[in-house]
């Protein structure tokens, strides 16, 4: 075994003090650490003996979450067994105990009904409990900065506790310490680290008591609602289920506070992914990378080492739109722990709490952690898919039209795809001649290293753009499923500005955002610029001696193109059969990589919108978000 506390952390030679920031999982690691490398005969806690029998119960149904709730005289003043039940005006107040894994304190009842501990519930009994919190620093410190330098150097930082209740509970549990010490040699405290001088000076003057436990009303067990563990537990839910997880396992979770979170992150990635598939953003480990140095720097300027929910879901919304901070969101409230218990189950809320009976009621934490200050941000979820089938089923088959802000986006690619393809075309034309008098369009450095030997520099001349393109083929998702694209039109430009556009893409039933808007992605499309009238390509009989969807645009774009170079924007170049088709309309193919243009933006461009009429554009930007 180890040696015990310091003498800095010791009120007298048989009391030792482990001052901790509730509701952290940094301390409750350090309180594990604390009872099981010294030997203690006794845990002395700061919660009244009333608590005792319900919270040790509860105890051993962790690690499913329970709350331990005590009623309260209502603002009226009357006592809860002096109410009257047909008083409905009166608010109901009580105060509670939450059996979370990252609480200091429930981590050593839990360590010590294990290890047969003695333990002893030493606060004083009040009707009213006063919750009193303090700002205290970040417990990743504690990764750092041994238990004993870390509340030295908090010390000089806590004010004086106000006389009356909070004062009265340390004079009441340092008294109810020196009893403990004639029974006992080594007892161990674990308090609240705004309440440790406090106890450690009461002890020592030992002030006369001049109050006594009040009687207050009987305790009863809850279980929380697994939707709103959020505002209970001292640390998110996700990484609490982390803690628990290690636990069990025997893993190791010395560093989960920081490791949590990118299991957080990588979680909400992969649940993001699979419910957008190849529509959602490619959250690959550069733009992780990117995030989470976001988060460190929210984080700093916030003067915090480890973020809150807030600036997680602030940052992702930034780096990677609404959906994917919508998943963190999500994940972050997520326990895996969660059974059948025998208990009636109570929601939380911010200070509040709703009975199963339905009553809301104002509730104050007994093991009270670093303020919270709440914040809102405004995210745009997918519609719960009850309302989806009710715009659907709402939805004109005969009338649809495009969201002119999209139009402009995909007719700007179109104009950059094809100016790629105008400069590959003037590539294969250039040729080198040796350097006379003028550099003409640069240096050709590989032609002159080849011939070094003769001393010659030799330079490019790129020929000026002959013809124009007045087709442009782009093919996202190749070799492309008919199954997954069964949503096939050619759409005809409103102005002169737009192109005739033939495309194959997803069916937007299936994605409702919202009345009379629904979502599609595109699998390919061919653009016509200038536009002019076409027949639809996806019942034009002369092209069904093709196959393929793709190789339907191709024959299409041949076949109504009045140049003689098509652009083709595909990850891979043409294969032969798409040549000899080309051919066959004496047109040539010239392959514009998609690698070129970056993926964010490529999946920013594939998703579009169909609406249902044009009066729908008056609202459609209150539903449309990008992923």
């Amino acid at each position: 075994m180890t040696a015990p506390h310091s003498s800095f952390l010791k009120i007298s030679p048989r009391i030792s003090v482990l001052p901790l920031i509730h509701g952290s999982g940094d301390f409750a690691i350090e309180v594990r650490r604390v009872m099981l490398n010294n030997d203690f005969d006794c845990l002395a806690v700061p919660l009244p003996a009333s608590f005792q029998s319900d919270v040790e119960r509860a105890i051993t149904f962790l690690p499913s979450i329970t709350a331990v709730l005590q009623e309260e005289p209502s603002i009226s003043g009357a006592a809860p067994w002096e109410q009257d039940d047909d008083d409905e005006d009166a608010q109901r107040m009580y105060s509670y105990v939450p059996i979370d894994p990252c609480q200091g304190v429930i981590a050593a009842l839990r360590i010590a009904m294990m290890e047969r501990i003695d333990r002893h519930f030493i606060d004083l009994e009040t009707q009213r409990f006063e919750s009193m919190s303090a700002v205290l620093p970040d417990p990743y410190a504690l990764k750092k900065v041994p238990l004993e330098k870390f509340s030295a150097a908090v010390l000089p930082a806590l004010n004086k506790l106000p006389e009356g209740q909070p004062l009265d509970r340390c004079i009441m549990m340092a008294h109810r310490l020196r009893e403990l010490e004639k029974k006992y040699k080594s007892i161990l405290l674990v308090c609240s680290l705004s309440d440790w001088p406090w106890i450690h000076d009461a002890y020592f003057d030992q002030l006369p008591l001049e109050v006594e436990d009040e009687e207050v009303n009987e305790t009863s067990i809850y279980t929380a609602d697994p939707e709103t563990l959020l505002f209970m537990l001292g640390e998110l839910p996700f990484i609490t289920g982390l803690y628990e997880a290690a636990r069990s396992e025997l893993e190791d979770d010395e560093n989960l506070s920081v490791d949590g979170i990118k299991e957080l992150a990588l979680t909400a990635r992969d649940r993001y992914q699979l419910e957008l598939k190849s529509r959602g953003r490619k959250i690959t480990p550069k733009l992780l990378s990117v995030y989470f140095r976001y988060v460190r720097n929210l984080s700093l300027i916030e003067r915090r080492m480890t973020p809150d929910l807030y600036t997680l879901v602030k940052a992702a919304q930034q780096v990677a739109g609404d959906q994917y901070a919508i998943q963190i969101a999500e994940t972050a409230r997520d326990y895996p722990f969660v059974h059948l218990l025998p208990f009636e189950t109570i929601r939380f809320g911010i200070e509040q709490a709703q009975l199963p009976n339905g009553t809301t009621v104002e509730l104050s934490n007994r093991l009270p952690g670093n303020p919270i200050s709440w914040r809102s941000c405004q995210l745009v979820p997918r519609p719960p898919k009850p309302q989806q089938n009710e715009w659907e089923m709402k939805w004109n088959p005969f009338k649809q039209c495009s969201w002119p802000p999209e139009d402009v986006a995909i007719e700007k690619f179109r104009t950059s795809v094809r100016d790629h393809a105008l400069n590959l075309l003037g590539v294969d034309l250039a040729r080198t001649e040796k350097f006379t008098t003028s550099m003409k369009d640069g240096l050709d450095l590989r032609e002159t290293l080849r011939n070094w030997h003769t001393g010659e520099i030799h330079v490019k001349v790129l020929p000026p753009s002959r013809g124009r393109l007045d087709c442009v083929i782009m093919l996202f998702d190749s070799p492309a499923d008919p199954r997954d694209y069964p949503y096939r039109l050619t759409w005809h430009a409103e102005h002169q500005d737009e192109s005739t556009l033939a495309f194959f893409a997803t069916d937007y039933r299936q994605e409702m955002v919202g009345p009379g808007i629904g979502l599609s992605t595109y699998g390919g499309a061919m653009f016509l610029f200038p536009p002019r009238p076409v027949y639809d390509i996806w019942n034009e009989v002369q092209f069904d001696f093709v196959d393929t969807l793709e190789e339907r645009l191709l024959v299409a774009g041949c076949h109504y193109s009045e140049e003689s170079h098509i652009a083709l924007l595909s990850e891979a170049p043409p294969g032969i059969g798409w040549k000899r088709l080309a051919k066959r309309y004496q047109k040539k193919l010239i392959h514009v990589p998609l690698g070129r243009f970056s993926q964010e933006t490529i999946q920013q461009l594939r998703m579009f919108h169909v609406l249902n009429g044009q009066e729908v554009r008056s609202f459609a930007a209150h539903y449309i978000r990008k992923a």
